[in-house]
């Protein structure tokens, strides 16, 4: 007995002095190597990150499972941490806060997953990172200022994506590319940086030049894992490498037609014939009255690249179809138009034709469409889209207060300028916002109403997107709180039920872990639905019109 009393004394000081391993994940396999301790999770029912995750783990491997996003501090436990793999899950959404804690993190692949965007600003928790692999998601927009925070990168892998167009200056603005091309310079030799951009759908038109030309000069210390990069578009440059072709600068639209003025008889026909040149080739679309013409057939044919001709036919004149017509041309430099009179001759000179409608006054003759394009934490920016017989010397004022306020503050914006910031607007305050010509008072179509929030210090934490998606009120509970911008056409009655409905959805959601979402997930629905439950329900009439914009 003695024997034995001394053996498990013996045992139990042994278990006191040696330390315990960590326990692993339920369905997970873990293991010891030279390189610290691991976690590998394959082919699992796993939907979220655990979070009971031991913290003295050094390479994390979650592949094959049912991964939908990382939310904020996936992994902020494991500070020790320098390899995470998550490829092949089916993860969508990426919060700019989901590497928090990483600051040993060097290795990161997210290969084969379904990301659309990437909170580039994540980055910051990762100033270590040497290899990131985004290979084979859905990457569509790179900002110029995505590779910022990325300073100890060697490989970077956004080949297998839906990139069609970025700039130049995503490179021009990488410290690293910076760094490393002044150390070639003095000494060198310095570790080369291996980046990966093939199989992207590419469109090589005027606004992938500056691109274009990056990669034909790109050399060590910058290495490309496939040089030979193809155009998917336009068709004449389909299949085409890049250092096949030489692309043009863009270029402003400029709309033309071969006549202007046109006199028919009545009940004859009229094929209306409009030119626009543009790199990238524009858009082309055609007004009446300052309204969009929807009864009239109208075809494009593009000449080339930069050419493109529209006609719209009116099969039989009649006297309402008399007046004004415009041939607006768009790209995303700017816009130009053209005006068309028609005019119906008498067949009998001795019994003029009656008006049909009254001809505009000068003034009236403008179109202009306003909207919000831009959300931030404190402001939006406002863009207008005008139409006017003189657009090179035509001048706007910008009507700015408070909905209820009978005084607006006016700023006045010169000829050229399609775009104004608004700044420093208070938390839970109604404000209207009107675009019209100068000395002219601005029309109800010309006005967006919008609605700040009511916790500014919510907004700060999220990062916004440069996008806003124009939805109705109708999506509202598709979103989650304070990520919404509900803009619509509709009837104001709409308003108060949006409201409604957007606190009882944030009272529900308050107790579930805050997301990030994109604005370019939502999609645009009716506002039939959401405001055909009101219609028996006493409305308030709308006292001014123009579209109304939810910001939250």
């Amino acid at each position: 007995m003695d024997v034995l009393h001394l053996t498990l004394r013996i045992s139990f000081v042994f278990c006191l002095i040696t330390p315990v391993s960590s326990t692993c994940v339920t369905g997970c396999s873990c293991k010891d190597d030279n390189l610290g301790r691991s976690l590998l999770c394959m082919e699992t029912s796993m939907r979220y990150i655990p979070e009971d995750i031991p913290h003295d783990f050094t390479k994390i491997r979650i592949e094959n499972c049912h991964l939908t996003e990382l939310p904020q501090g996936s992994f902020h436990k494991v500070s020790a941490l320098e390899f995470l793999w998550l490829n092949f899950n089916e993860i969508t959404l990426m919060n700019m806060k989901s590497l928090e804690g990483l600051t040993n993190l060097t290795e990161l692949r997210l290969q084969g997953n379904k990301l659309t965007t990437v909170p580039w600003t994540a980055f910051q928790d990762t100033p270590m990172l040497k290899i990131l692999d985004l290979k084979h998601n859905r990457l569509d927009v790179l900002p110029e200022q995505a590779l910022r925070h990325l300073t100890a990168l060697t490989y970077l892998d956004l080949s297998f994506n839906q990139l069609s167009v970025i700039s130049k200056d995503v490179f021009y603005n990488w410290p690293l590319y910076q760094t490393a091309q002044r150390a070639w310079g003095k000494e060198g030799l310095v570790s080369n940086v291996v980046l990966a951009l093939h199989d992207n759908p590419w469109t090589c038109d005027c606004r992938l030049k500056g691109f274009v030309e990056f990669i034909k000069t790109v050399s060590p210390p910058i290495i490309l894992m496939n040089s030979y990069l193809m155009c998917s578009g336009p068709n004449t440059r389909a299949g085409k490498f890049f250092h096949e072709i030489q692309l043009k600068t863009c270029m402003k639209p400029v709309a033309s037609s071969p006549e202007t003025n046109i006199t028919l008889s009545l009940g004859a026909s009229a094929a209306l014939t409009c030119l626009a040149q543009a790199r990238p080739a524009p858009t082309i679309h055609w007004m009446y009255s300052s309204k969009i013409i929807r009864r009239f057939a109208a075809t494009e044919m593009y000449i080339n690249d930069e050419s493109v001709t529209s006609q719209l036919v009116i099969p039989s004149l009649h006297l309402a179809d008399r007046g004004l017509y415009i041939c607006v041309a768009n790209n995303f430099i700017g816009n130009s138009s053209v005006n068309i009179m028609v005019d119906i001759s008498s067949p009998n000179s001795s019994f003029p034709l009656p008006s049909s409608i009254p001809m505009l006054a000068p003034d009236d003759k403008a179109y202009i469409d306003i909207r919000i394009a831009k959300q931030t934490v404190y402001g939006i920016t406002l863009e207008w889209h005008a139409v006017t017989d003189n657009p090179a010397e035509t001048w706007f004022t910008i009507h700015f207060g408070k909905y209820d306020s009978p005084k607006k503050e006016m700023i006045y914006i010169g000829p050229g300028i399609n775009s104004y910031s608004v700044n420093d607007l208070l938390p839970v305050t109604k404000y209207e916002v009107c675009v019209g010509l100068k000395n002219h008072p601005p029309r109800e179509s010309q006005c967006v109403v919008f609605i700040t929030g009511s916790d500014i210090s919510e907004l700060e934490k999220r990062e916004r997107l440069i996008h806003i998606v124009v939805i109705v009120c109708a999506m509202v509970l598709a979103v989650p709180a304070g990520m919404y911008a509900c803009t619509t056409e509709a009837r104001f009655s709409c308003v108060e039920p949006c409201m409604d409905l957007w606190k009882k959805c944030r009272q529900r959601d308050q107790s579930e872990t805050e997301r990030q979402v994109t604005f370019d997930s939502l999609q645009a629905t009716s506002e039939e639905g959401l405001c055909r439950d009101m219609e028996e329900k006493p409305r308030k009439k709308r006292e001014k019109g123009g579209s109304a914009a939810y910001l939250y």
